[in-house]
């Protein structure tokens, strides 16, 4: 019963969740895209940066609450989490 009640708490914070997909320059004038608002305690972000860095064929990692992928893939990141269950009114895309 646990798991059920974990798993419908989990589908609430995904559309509860303000998830923001931004892009910012780094070194060397180099572009990533930043994902922001995805609750850790909730949300595995380990593997969705794994579903992420694969379907879009490029590098990437975990901070602490944030996602960060090499390159702009703003759209396509937010077309991703869209097929992974967040709802498209709690992603922002700038």
């Amino acid at each position: 019963m646990s798991d059920s009640i974990d798993e419908f708490i989990s589908e609430l914070e995904k559309e509860e969740a303000r998830i923001v997909v931004r892009k910012e320059m780094r070194r060397f004038n180099k572009p990533v895209t930043v994902i922001e608002g995805l609750n850790p305690k909730t949300n595995d972000l380990k593997k969705i940066s794994g579903t992420l860095k694969s379907k879009l064929a490029t590098g990437g990692t975990v901070k602490e609450n944030y996602i960060l992928l090499q390159g702009d893939h703003r759209e396509r990141a937010k077309e991703i989490l869209l097929q992974l269950g967040f709802r498209e009114s709690t992603i922002e895309v700038y």
